[in-house]
């Protein structure tokens, strides 16, 4: 049975600008975290992870930046609007075992534009984390966020994202961060 995902009201006061986005704003969004909590809302997906040939986007990472888009702005895509949803970009935290990198995955995060137009290298960010709460009775979620999390409130339920202007990390970095990530994964896919 696929869990909910539950993304928090934002905890600032005032709200960050952008938690929620406005949906009229062009906005690019990264959701990511533990493979484990993905699987959990999408537990029927099949993962191509091949180190070799792998699809892109992941069938889950289309999936997941659905299931944002519709959190976030509290509709689905709407496939009349050009631009409301486009996937740009996938992480893929790879296991490794003697520093030999297994055909495994342990993280997983998608990045998604919504208006972005074309020739925007640098839109406004959106940083979503996955915080898994099942394997340490939210001991990481009550170590790095500024709130209380109780596990049961999600164990079996609900699997959690915060934004990162709920969190305690600051994300300085994440708008150069995923922008350049973008900007690589469309030079490599122009090189196919």
């Amino acid at each position: 049975m696929a869990l909910e995902l539950y993304i928090p009201p934002c905890i600032r006061t005032p709200a960050s600008r952008l938690h929620p986005p406005r949906i009229e704003s062009p906005l690019r969004v990264q959701i990511e975290g533990p493979l484990e909590s993905i699987q959990k809302l999408f537990p029927s997906v099949v993962w191509e992870i091949s180190l070799v040939s792998r699809p892109f986007p992941q069938a889950a990472g289309a999936a997941l930046a659905a299931l944002t888009f519709r959190h976030i702005f509290g509709t689905d895509v709407r496939p009349d609007i050009p631009g409301d949803m486009v996937v740009r970009d996938e992480y893929m935290g790879w296991v490794k075992l003697d520093e030999k990198i297994l055909e495994e995955i342990d993280y997983y995060g998608v990045t998604f534009d919504h208006l972005v137009s074309d020739d925007d290298v640098d839109p406004e960010v959106l940083q979503i984390n996955i915080i898994e709460t099942d394997n340490d009775d939210a001991e990481y979620a009550n170590t790095y966020l500024p709130f209380s999390v109780d596990a049961s409130e999600y164990t079996g339920k609900r699997v959690l994202a915060v934004p990162r202007c709920c969190q305690k990390r600051k994300g300085t970095q994440d708008r150069q961060r995923v922008n350049d990530s973008v900007l690589e994964r469309d030079a490599l896919l122009s090189r196919c």
